[in-house]
């Protein structure tokens, strides 16, 4: 099994894949390009970058031809991923970000070539609208065949049902990492790899690193680090704005900050997207008549931001947040701290978990709050059940319905009608596929390593039936995160953060502390829906714009000197609608 993006640009025909892997820059591109970056000769077999490497130099080939090539390791064989010519370029989507790169690159023969560095790459991409989107196109692309290839990343060897194998294989599919799974159990591979590296099943699951490295059930932040996924930059930088949270309203905040021209920092502690990312097909989403994913939504959103320059740390968390002159500082798990002018809080919510005895012993061994291609593949052709009654549990239902042997919709209330938009109540009614309770719930569970048995009760008859069943999709609701911030926030008795007139704000989306804001599901009052997330987290923007310039407008005054402002900071504000992305 292998973790798949789901990019739209990479499902075209071959001869249009073809084109956008390996786009040719036209004459008057090249010469426009000349400026940004410097000619030079390099002799046949000389290497351009190799993987690990960071901030890798763009190529841009003159005269000559190169091959991008996956190195061997793990008893693997060097794979030849491409070969760039005349007009061509290197590079996938490691040219947005810090992260480390994937792949190889050396010269065939000698080769005339552009180098640009990344600093330049920045101001092509803001400056240079037609080779900008070639190289979006091209970038998304390689991306794309490099996870459903799965030769160049990881290798995950353990029992595909446990905890920590789950644990990991989400990590790496919602990032968008190659990987391969070997199930334990079943994979003819799986015994020789054990004995190759003197492994246990005890010792179960382990992730083998293309350098031959063996991480011995690593935690998520170990395995970040490890793949270079995370970006820990210099923590003397001062940001204009940090995004704590990357779901829809997060990644909003960054794409229009950061095309604002604001220096814009986004921490989050899993992955891009949030609890929308978890989601099988949002089908209301405007622009998107046939549906969107969760994972494609935040993974475009997340190329989007990057784009315009918006630096990424993932797999860590907030700790806390202090104010010092002016500034405030968050303080990151395992890592230096983050300094910013103004703070966007988007930290969503935490998924809401059933009442019932045996629970958390079943938590990802059975019991699951996203329903993906991941989940799918796991409960394929089984009985399952879904419990809940909103706009997730619906799509949740139908999705899984697709592959499963038969779905047990559990809800709690009289109907779905009062809480689940009418085009998936009349999908759910009409598909043999998906059995609803309506007044009922889960009043046991059972099973031995993992679940294997759930017991329902129906509240109407009093009565209650033990289904065989070994997975739970539990969709029932989420609490706000924001634990972190309760001595410094004023919130609702749930924990929802106060904004606006009820914080004492005069900006809309303003808490009771100024220059931190809060959009999405963790604001009070906040519609529970993508597009309502999407659409505060572009608009909080100019809350942002208007708190800078006051800054700075009270420092040319005479007021005690902050850092300077970002140059690119605009005195007059941008006017925004409520339009989403």
């Amino acid at each position: 099994m292998t973790s798949t993006l789901t990019f739209s640009e990479a499902n075209s025909s071959s001869s249009q894949s073809a084109g956008i892997f390996h786009p040719v820059l036209a004459p008057a591109l090249l010469d426009r390009l000349r400026c940004y970056g410097d000619e030079e000769f390099v002799s046949e077999s000389s290497s351009l970058f190799i993987r690990g490497e960071r901030d890798v130099d763009w190529f841009v080939i003159l005269d000559g031809a190169v091959e991008v090539f996956e190195g061997g390791g793990n008893g693997r064989k060097e794979n030849i991923v491409s070969r760039l010519t005349d007009g061509q370029f290197t590079g996938e989507l490691d040219l947005l970000d810090n992260r480390q790169n994937l792949v190889n690159c050396r010269a065939v023969q000698p080769t005339w070539l552009l180098r640009i560095c990344r600093a330049s790459l920045a101001r092509i991409m803001r400056s240079e609208t037609e080779i900008a989107n070639l190289i979006m196109q091209a970038s998304i692309s390689r991306r794309f065949n490099l996870v459903q290839q799965a030769t160049s990343g990881v290798i995950l060897l353990g029992h595909v049902y446990s905890l920590d194998t789950i644990r990991l294989q989400r990590f790496l599919t919602r990032n968008g990492y190659p990987y391969r799974i070997i199930d334990a159990e079943l994979d003819r591979d799986a015994e020789v790899l054990i004995r190759t590296f003197e492994l246990t099943q005890a010792g179960l699951p382990v992730a083998l690193l293309p350098d031959g490295r063996v991480l011995r059930n690593p935690s998520i932040t170990m395995l970040a680090d490890e793949l270079g996924l995370t970006d820990l930059r210099d923590s003397a930088v001062v940001y204009d704005v940090a995004i704590v949270g990357a779901g829809p309203a997060g990644l909003a905040a960054a794409v229009y900050a950061a095309s604002e021209g604001l220096a814009t920092i986004v921490i989050e502690g899993a992955a891009p997207g949030g609890q929308a990312g978890t989601s099988s097909r949002i089908e209301n989403y405007l622009g998107f008549p046939t549906g969107v994913s969760g994972q494609e939504l935040s993974e475009r959103s997340l190329v989007q931001a990057q784009k315009f320059g918006a630096h990424f740390s993932i797999s860590r968390e907030v700790l806390s947040m202090s104010k010092s002159d002016g500034i405030y500082r968050l303080e990151i798990e395992d890592a230096p701290a983050v300094s910013a002018r103004t703070v966007v809080i988007a930290t969503g919510a935490r998924y809401r978990k059933l009442d019932v005895p045996n629970y958390h012993r079943f938590e990802y061994q059975g019991i699951h709050y996203a329903a993906t291609a991941m989940e799918a593949g796991l409960c394929h052709n089984e009985e399952i059940v879904v419990v809940g009654a909103g706009n997730s549990a619906g799509q949740a239902a139908l999705f899984l319905a697709q592959t499963a042997k038969h779905v047990h919709l559990i809800v709690r209330g009289r109907s779905l009608q009062a809480t689940m938009s009418d085009y998936l109540v009349q999908r759910i009614l009409a598909s043999s596929q998906i059995a609803v309770h309506l007044q009922a719930e889960i009043v046991g569970m059972d099973g031995a390593d993992r679940l294997g048995t759930v017991t329902v009760r129906d509240n109407v008859h009093h009565t209650s039936k033990t289904l065989k069943i070994s997975h739970v999709f539990v969709m029932i609701g989420a609490s706000p995160n924001t634990a972190w911030l309760r001595d410094m926030l004023a919130m609702d008795d749930k924990g929802f953060i106060f904004t606006g007139s009820s914080a004492s704000s005069s900006a809309f989306f303003g808490t009771n502390v100024e220059g931190v804001y809060a959009v999405g599901d963790v604001r009070c009052g906040s519609v529970k829906r993508v597009a309502s997330a999407v659409g505060e987290g572009s608009v909080v923007v100019s809350d942002i714009h208007r708190h800078l310039a006051a800054s700075k407008l009270s420092q040319q005054e005479g007021e005690k000197p902050g850092l300077p402002l970002a140059a690119s900071l605009r005195t007059v504000m941008p006017t925004y609608s409520a339009a989403t992305l």
